[in-house]
């Protein structure tokens, strides 16, 4: 499920939605926040091209914002149903869960986004 050819392993992973084989962006840390948005204009492994277009990753923040949700949802059942928290500490953690969680979201839409348009192509892995 998680291995080299599902588009599972490029979303998780940040690598190159074609060959699975560099990652897309030059630092793999989200959390170095000066260089979140830094990719490489190329796979270095099989040519792909990540920019497809002027403003391609745009998309990605419709993307973005389901995460979001989905991570705020997780925030607030923890919080409230199983911890039983008041409406303030609820309404906090759900703050404080997207501020923690804000890089690996913004990653992670641009990996979704991305793989929704370049499919994996089992014949350029490991042409180094």
């Amino acid at each position: 499920m998680f291995k080299k050819g599902s588009k599972l392993y490029s979303i998780f992973t940040g690598t190159c939605p074609k060959c699975h084989e560099e990652s897309m962006y030059k630092n793999k840390n989200p959390y170095i926040l000066s260089q979140i948005m830094d990719m490489h204009e190329t796979c270095s492994n099989c040519g792909t091209k990540y920019k497809i277009e002027p403003s391609f990753f745009y998309g990605a923040m419709y993307v973005s914002y389901g995460i979001g949700i989905a991570f705020a949802v997780v925030a607030f059942v923890i919080s409230f149903v199983f911890l039983k928290a008041n409406i303030n500490v609820v309404f906090a953690s759900i703050v404080a869960t997207l501020i923690v969680f804000f890089p690996i979201i913004i990653r992670i839409s641009r990996n979704i986004w991305i793989n929704i348009f370049i499919h994996y192509d089992k014949t350029l892995a490991k042409r180094k």
